[in-house]
């Protein structure tokens, strides 16, 4: 048995900063990821004007519910879609005027329902080149509330951004959602926001399902961030695969937030041997990958690593309703589709779907990353299996998990 610790949730730490800014009093935040996305949702806010200290487990962050401490910033988002998605609507609750922009991946990512939505509202919002993505330009002169609709059918991210935001507002919030995404991303949301004070309920009707958020601000906490569940795949997978294995991730039990967990549900429905406690979750290898058909809508962060796994099924793995993955960090379904043909799998992909047939992945092979820190740690669970597996840009994991490869390693040397 192999106990590995995963780093903080990239998801959880983005939403913990957003409410750690927005908050009355001082916020610490304990065991936050370290990463290149997170570092950059730090580094701006620090330029909005909020006051963050950084020490190894455990971040400080002065709130200021009336928003940015400064009239005027130039923010850059690097590659974080959270932070080139919520930090706009932080802005936007405050005075002044605040430019965003993002490294060129990030700019390929479409902004617009969000954008659309926030103009909605009155906020006065530019885009500087491209209408619907970044860069662009926020005045913010406060925001009155109301009712609103939203397609959230690319990313729950635009809901995720304008809940939290409804506290913030004069009058509160009343968002319908026309189409979700990635709806336990949004569940993890709703928890965080009662975790700092927030009211909100949901009401299903004929027209949508309706979030309706009080404007009653946040109040500073002390949240600790759990484990990354998106991160324990590859961990989880690769002992699923490897004959005599087991792996057990402490921090993510049955109280978890994150609904990437239930990516230990399809390893059981392959076959492997799932434990969940109020501890944490064991997968043990049970010597048998059966092929699957699985709809992966709500866990889709979590397809390349079914996908990487999918060869040594016995039988064809179809993963279906995963559309929004062709506006991640690049185009999933294509990419996981070319490295695996790579490797000589046979593979069939549609607009939402991709299918891949049983078969031995063959090296040497260069995967193609396209700059996508889940492509690498994804095709590393296919490299225990296939030697001489490299990849054209393995720094990318920084992304979420700078030590990766050498906490990988460390892992598949003890399996």
């Amino acid at each position: 048995m192999t106990v590995i610790q995963i780093p903080g949730s990239k998801s959880v730490t983005a939403r913990a900063l957003f409410l750690a800014a927005a908050a009355e009093g001082t916020t610490t935040l304990l065991r936050p990821l370290r990463s290149d996305d997170t570092e950059g949702f730090a580094e701006g806010l620090k330029a909005l004007g909020y006051a963050v200290r950084q020490e190894p487990d455990a971040w400080h962050i002065e709130g200021r519910p009336a928003g940015p401490g400064v009239g005027e910033a130039d923010v850059y988002c690097r590659d974080g879609a959270t932070t080139a998605r919520f930090l706009p609507a932080l802005a936007a609750a405050g005075h002044g005027t605040f430019r965003f922009d993002a490294s060129a991946q990030m700019r390929r990512r479409p902004l617009g329902p969000l954008t659309t939505a926030l103009r909605e509202l009155g906020v006065e919002l530019t885009h500087g080149e491209r209408e619907g993505h970044h860069p662009l330009t926020v005045t913010g002169r406060g925001i009155k509330g109301g009712a609103i609709r939203l397609d959230a059918g690319q990313s729950s991210q635009y809901l995720t951004a304008l809940l939290l935001l409804g506290p913030l507002t004069a009058e509160g919030l009343a968002i319908t959602v026309t189409d979700l995404v990635s709806e336990p991303y949004v569940e993890i949301t709703l928890a965080m926001m009662r975790a700092f004070g927030a009211e909100v309920t949901r009401e299903d009707g004929p027209q949508g399902r309706t979030y309706t958020v009080a404007p009653t601000g946040y109040r500073a906490t002390t949240y600790a961030v759990e484990p990354d569940a998106s991160t324990a795949s590859y961990f989880f997978a690769a002992a699923a695969l490897t004959p005599g294995a087991a792996v057990t991730v402490p921090g993510l039990g049955t109280g978890a937030l994150q609904g990437d967990l239930a990516f230990t549900d399809v390893l059981r429905r392959m076959g492997a041997e799932v434990t969940t406690d109020a501890d944490g979750t064991t997968v043990r290898s049970t010597g048998t990958l059966r092929g699957l058909t699985v709809n992966m809508r709500d866990i889709s962060d979590t397809m390349p690593t079914l996908a990487a796994l999918a060869p040594f099924a016995d039988g064809p793995v179809r993963i279906e309703d995963v559309a929004n993955t062709r506006v991640k960090e690049c185009d999933r379904l294509d990419a996981c589709a070319e490295n695996l043909r790579r490797l000589g799998i046979t593979v069939a992909t549609g607009p939402d779907r991709i299918e891949i047939h049983p078969g031995t992945p063959a090296g040497p092979a260069e995967i193609a990353t396209r700059g996508d820190h889940r492509i690498v740690m994804s095709f590393a669970v296919t490299a225990l299996r296939t030697p001489g597996i490299t990849f054209d840009d393995p720094g990318c994991v920084r992304k979420t998990f700078p030590d990766f490869h050498t906490a990988f390693a460390a892992f598949a040397r003890n399996l």
